[in-house]
């Protein structure tokens, strides 16, 4: 490898001064070893039109195919390759419509797994082209191009005369390239063709070649060359000018076919004009009937040569509304892009004055921001202006005027975008901007984040490293625009994506703008300054045209509506979240609380014992009382606590007196309730004794302590006990099963004051960090004190 390098390096480097030359080959072939040869990209891609060779692939596409092939072979180190590899792709796109004859390929040799492929066809210089003719053998080099020219034209020529010396089988796409002879009354008839086009020309001229070649891939047309030497049809038309054009049709009818000028470029654009002339494999514009047709698919009719606002206002809704809408969070570059878009769309849109002024409230309040990720509903309020800024309104909605097609799928919002942007480079430059590439990065930038075809957003990233670094003046980024813009086209030309009704062309069309075209050397050139004019005129804001517009009354009108109703909705939905919360606390306060559900489960057996003995006591009273009829034996029922329990706050700010009241009380109820079983338990338990003129006819009396109690009075004596364990007195006891059950109550309410709002982990960390802060500041102290100590001592020495 480094061999190849070096033998290819001296050869670069042959003439150079010996010193020069060692030094440059030293320092190259560092670079070559430094960067060893990989598989990655050479000088060319699919975009540039150009078939790129592989190892994988070089066998089916040279070998055996029904199309002729020319090759450069390059190194993507070697310096005319790289400045010859433009001219090679301006050719690719020239010829594009001569494919199905022949086409360009490139292999880049420098590559290593390329290197036995160029072995193979005998290349040991570069750039080397070869010709391989269709139908070639796996054992066929192709023929060498020596003293090939470097440019466009001469390499177009170049070609045609290596097609013209194919020897049999001839290219099956490819029609004739000689001279007509032959009678032309049954041509029409024989190859069933609505146009005939005679091209009229010298013997050394290659227009008549160049022109059958470039409306190979059309039905309904034929091109054939007639030499200047035929007499017979020079006379029998009156032809004197040479290049001409003239249509025939049956019945010997004859038309000069008029063009702006006599070349290649101007003939082809006419040709493709004429009414059935269609690219193959495309279906004939049908003109929509508006008889017939629904609103949706009928055409409004509009002037090709103006722009719509309305395509500018629904390129903005389908952008802000539709495509943004796709990322419901925008951060990092890509919320960089929107600020760098919508100031853009501020500063130069040369819209209405309520678009302006909401575009410019978007702008306002996108540089307002400070965080560093936005979600796409505040920006889409933003757009819906819901900040209620006067007069300032977007249209909702698409209306397609210019930019229509003639099905929903064709034009439309590519069309816009392009559109849009060529207006915004023009008002930059009417503006006079500071920056060059202010408007052109913002769209480069939009397109890289948020443009919805990632494959159109590949090539137009592709096509700004390429050549945007170009752009220095305001009126060179308006050129450069087009040109690439120009380019596009070219490349999807015939592409399913075409719309038949406006086939994709070089922009502006002779017709549109005669003086933006012009000839030199024969070959079709743009008029750069006059181009330059007619686009400053042509996207101005004076040329815009309002039609299909809704009124600015009407827009804000419905604007309005539309706010009055979201209000509508955003209360009623308030109010359907205030009753779903409310039924929420509802559930949440009737559920059982897990403190009283691990109570019930701590004194299951003293429950049921307690309910036995009560039932038992109560339902059968002693001899001596007399049981009444009307009083109900049903067993009570422990007192439930249920919403006693205080549930944490739900807010930052909480009352510290009424959390540790409430947390206090939250413990010491549930131990209320089990003291108070207990002592209902020991009570019941307890022998009965008769008290003589205790009043018999007022039922069973119960024994608690020392005072008798009413059955139905239990729950007021759970209440007190309840309370006397929350104030801490007891008496008898009840002091003995409160202690039991809840011992220490003040220690615990102190505890819970100090430990309020932490957990256990939560003071373990803190003790650590304490520990480690202490350790710290004497580690500070020791190793300032040593330094002091030190440095006392250096003094001390003489």
């Amino acid at each position: 490898m480094a061999w190849r390098c070096y033998r290819a390096t001296s050869r670069f480097t042959g003439k150079i001064h010996a010193t020069l030359r060692e030094s440059l080959i030293s320092t190259i072939l560092f670079v070559c070893l430094l960067f060893p040869f990989t598989t990655e990209a050479g000088l060319y891609t699919a975009s540039d039109q150009v078939v790129v060779l592989t190892p994988d692939n070089v066998d089916s596409v040279l070998v055996n195919s029904t199309a002729a092939l020319v090759v450069e072979f390059y190194a993507s180190w070697c310096g005319h390759c790289i400045a010859f590899s433009p001219v090679w792709k301006s050719l690719a796109s020239d010829i594009k419509e001569w494919k199905p004859a022949v086409d360009l390929a490139a292999i880049d040799c420098a590559n290593q797994d390329n290197g036995p492929v160029c072995s193979r066809f005998g290349v040991r210089g570069y750039p080397t082209l070869k010709f391989f003719h269709a139908y070639s053998k796996p054992d066929s080099k192709g023929e060498s191009f020596r003293g090939f020219p470097r440019n466009v034209r001469g390499l177009r020529h170049k070609i045609i005369d290596k097609m013209e010396t194919h020897a049999q089988p001839w290219p099956p796409a490819c029609p004739p390239l000689e001279t007509t002879r032959a009678e032309l009354d049954n041509f029409i008839e024989t190859n069933s063709v609505g146009h005939l086009a005679l091209l009229f020309e010298t013997s050394n001229s290659y227009v008549g070649r160049e022109l059958t070649l470039d409306l190979l891939q059309y039905e309904n047309i034929a091109v054939r060359r007639v030499l200047s030497t035929e007499d017979g049809l020079v006379a029998k038309l009156n032809v004197t000018h040479f290049p001409s054009c003239y249509l025939y049709y049956p019945s010997g009818i004859f038309t000069r076919l008029h063009v702006q000028l006599e070349v290649r470029t101007f003939y082809t654009y006419a040709l493709l004009r004429l009414p059935g002339v269609v690219r193959a494999g495309k279906p004939l514009p049908v003109t929509s009937d508006p008889a017939k047709n629904t609103t949706e698919d009928q055409l409004r009719p509009f002037n090709r040569s103006r722009v719509y606002m309305s395509d500018l206002e629904s390129t903005l809704h389908y952008s802000l509304r539709v495509e943004l809408a796709a990322h419901p969070v925008i951060k990092g570059e890509a919320l960089s892009t929107l600020q760098r878009y919508i100031s853009v769309l501020a500063k130069y849109f040369p819209g209405r004055p309520v678009v302006n002024n909401l575009l410019k409230s978007v702008d306002m309040w996108l540089k307002g921001e400070k965080d560093t990720e936005m979600s796409y509903s505040s920006l889409r309020d933003a757009l819906d202006n819901t900040a209620e800024v006067p007069n300032a309104a977007l249209p909702e909605g698409v209306r397609w005027v210019g930019c229509q097609g003639s099905k929903p799928h064709f034009r439309r919002y590519p069309c816009g975008m392009w559109t849009l942007f060529h207006v915004l480079t023009v008002q930059a430059e009417e503006a006079a901007g500071k920056d060059p590439e202010e408007v052109l990065q913002a769209m480069r930038s939009y397109i890289h984040s948020f443009f919805g075809c990632r494959a159109c957003a590949t090539h137009f990233e592709n096509m700004a490293q390429e050549s945007m670094s170009h752009v220095g003046t305001l009126s060179s980024a308006v050129l450069w625009l087009w040109s690439r813009h120009n380019h596009v086209n070219n490349r999807l030309a015939g592409a399913l994506s075409e719309d038949p009704h406006f086939p994709k062309i070089q922009w502006p069309s002779p017709e549109l703008c005669p003086s933006c075209h012009g000839v030199k050397n024969g070959e079709h050139t743009w008029n750069q300054e006059e181009l330059l004019t007619f686009l400053r005129s042509h996207f101005s804001s004076e040329h815009l045209l309002s039609d299909y517009l809704e009124e600015e009354a009407q827009l804000l009108s419905r604007q309005k509506e539309r706010l009055v109703a979201r209000h509508q909705e955003k209360e009623q939905e308030a109010k359907r979240g205030a009753e779903r919360r409310a039924r929420q606390t509802q559930d949440t306060l009737l559920k059982p609380q897990p403190e009283e559900e691990e109570v019930a489960k701590e004194q299951p057996a003293e429950e049921e014992a307690a309910r036995a003995g009560e039932k038992v006591q109560i339902s059968e009273p002693p001899p001596w009382v007399k049981p009444k009829a009307d009083v109900s034996h049903q067993p009570q029922r422990r007192p439930s606590i249920v919403g006693l329990k205080f549930r944490p706050p739900q807010e930052e700010i909480v009352d510290l007196d009424s959390f540790i009241n409430q947390h206090y009380k939250a413990k010491a109820l549930p131990a209320a309730a089990r003291v108070s079983s207990r002592v209902k338990l020991r009570t019941l338990q307890m022998k009965e004794q008769p008290q003589p003129g205790a009043g018999l006819e007022h039922g069973p009396v119960l024994q608690l302590g020392m005072q008798p109690v009413e059955p139905e009075d239990l729950l007021g004596q759970h209440k007190t006990l309840q309370k006397r364990i929350l104030t801490g007195k007891y008496t008898g006891s009840e002091e003995e099963g409160a202690l039991e059950m809840y011992p220490h109550p003040n220690k615990r309410r102190w505890m819970s004051l100090l430990s309020v709002g932490f957990s256990r982990l939560d003071i373990s960390l803190c003790v650590l960090l304490y520990f480690l802060s202490s350790m710290c500041l004497l580690a500070m102290y020791l190793f300032f004190k040593n330094r002091w100590r030190l440095q006392r001592a250096k003094v001390a020495l003489p």
